[in-house]
């Protein structure tokens, strides 16, 4: 990458948490493995019902277990609302989803936590993130919080991504500049959109098989890893 680099901000979630897959495509593939035959447009109007009603409602003091749990309870109401002509008997459905998402994020995020230690060593570390109001909260609770210097929640500074007064926030916060600025996140809408108003440097971080989807030319770097991302910095 050009230029010296100081400062690295990441999304948290679908960055962190599970290598470049958001968290409304991790649910629609485990209910499409549950047998809900929807595309990902329905699926995703139900998502955001599900999820626009817990930002600012859940309790500062949620950790990531009790708001996939949140978040699941509602997904699973909104879409029998929607498709229950569609969806089988639900049983321990629920519970049964929020426990293989939680499982797979916590895998992630063990295997993240080396590598964002040997970052934290040359860098200064933040997250920006579009969340519910405890941010603060669930990193700490997954073994982040040693790691970053400031954990911007859109909730608790009220402004979201792709808004650049979100970024300016976190920089201002680490006494750092855009241009000596890395992002790296999952979202070109939120993530890179973001840190091109604001003049920041991105890395997308995206599953191969997304990567390989894409057609015509783009001017960011693009990483499957955090594991990938060291070696790009280097």
């Amino acid at each position: 990458m050009n230029g010296p680099i100081e400062t690295l901000l990441f999304d948290f979630g679908g960055t962190l948490d599970a290598d470049g897959v958001a968290w409304k495509e991790r649910f629609h593939a485990l209910y499409r493995a549950d047998g809900l035959d929807v595309t990902s447009n329905a699926f995703a109007r139900a998502f955001y019902a599900a999820d626009d009603p817990l930002v600012g409602s859940l309790p500062p003091t949620t950790d990531l277990a009790g708001t996939v749990h949140a978040l699941t309870v509602n997904l699973e109401r909104e879409l029998t609302r929607r498709f229950a002509g569609r969806m089988s008997e639900s049983g321990d459905r629920t519970q049964r989803i929020a426990s293989d998402f939680i499982s797979d994020s916590e895998a992630t995020l063990k295997r993240n936590r080396p590598v964002l230690r040997t970052l934290s060593e040359h860098f200064r570390l933040g997250i920006v993130s579009n969340f519910y109001g405890n941010l603060e909260t669930v990193c700490k609770g997954v073994g982040l919080c040693t790691f970053f210097n400031v954990m911007v929640d859109s909730h608790c500074v009220g402004v979201e991504k792709p808004d650049p007064a979100i970024f300016r926030t976190a920089l201002e916060r680490l006494d750092a500049t855009p241009e000596k600025t890395v992002f790296i996140g999952d979202s070109l809408h939120r993530d890179r959109e973001g840190a091109r108003r604001v003049g920041m440097r991105f890395i997308r971080i995206a599953p191969q098989s997304v990567q390989a989807a894409q057609t015509g030319g783009h001017s960011y770097l693009e990483v499957t890893d955090l594991q990938t991302l060291v070696k790009v910095l280097q």
